[in-house]
């Protein structure tokens, strides 16, 4: 049995419980947003675009709260950004990812006070040796106006800020994703890129 996908412009949706995941396959950006503090685990994922004419201005994470001594903590294990077209507006949006690890839940979302995502922080554990390594552990956004701090874990250090959008906001990402490592130690997301549109 064959099932017909049928792309209307360069976009494509999905629904899936009822969250919307919509981008946009060959958008443009003007810059990219990089920290120094990310992991070097994992491979990097595809990048993945808001649709055209939206911006960034929520965000959720993917966590794994702590699981206990002797156990293989992944902290941070996905980062889904929320886009709109207007500021304000969020009862109409579309969500995008990147790679995503295998553990943890989604938290509630956060919204911009005003404005689109702007630069973003990492906060990431260095490598522990033969300890239980955990890699990135949460996130921080600045919006046009004010901060976003994510329900991210406690581990490691914050890094220095993202260069700011050249552009009008935040609208793609991509993540470096660690696959499970079986009976070895999985760190899950490593690093992120962010993009920003005109």
């Amino acid at each position: 049995m064959f099932s017909l996908l049928v792309i209307s412009g360069l976009q494509v949706s999905v629904e899936s419980a009822g969250i919307r995941f919509e981008r946009s396959i060959s958008r443009h950006y003007r810059s990219e947003l990089t920290v120094k503090n990310g992991g070097g685990w994992g491979s990097w994922g595809h990048r993945e675009m808001c649709p055209a004419g939206t911006y960034a201005a929520g965000f959720s994470l993917r966590v794994e709260d702590p699981v206990g001594p002797r156990e293989d903590d992944t902290a941070l294990n996905g980062i889904r950004l929320h886009c709109v077209y207007t500021p304000s507006l969020y009862h109409h949006y579309s969500s995008v990812q990147s790679d995503v690890g295998s553990w943890g839940r989604w938290t509630e979302i956060r919204w911009c006070p005003s404005g689109f995502l702007k630069a973003f922080q990492l906060r990431v554990e260095p490598s522990q040796g033969n300890d239980d390594d955990t890699a990135a552990n949460n996130i921080i956004f600045q919006c046009s106006q004010g901060t976003l701090h994510g329900d991210g874990t406690n581990w490691g250090h914050w890094g220095t800020w993202s260069q700011t959008c050249e552009g009008k906001g935040i609208c793609g990402l991509k993540t470096r994703i660690e696959v499970p490592q079986g009976r070895g130690d999985d760190t899950s997301l490593n690093d992120v890129i962010m993009y920003c549109c005109d």
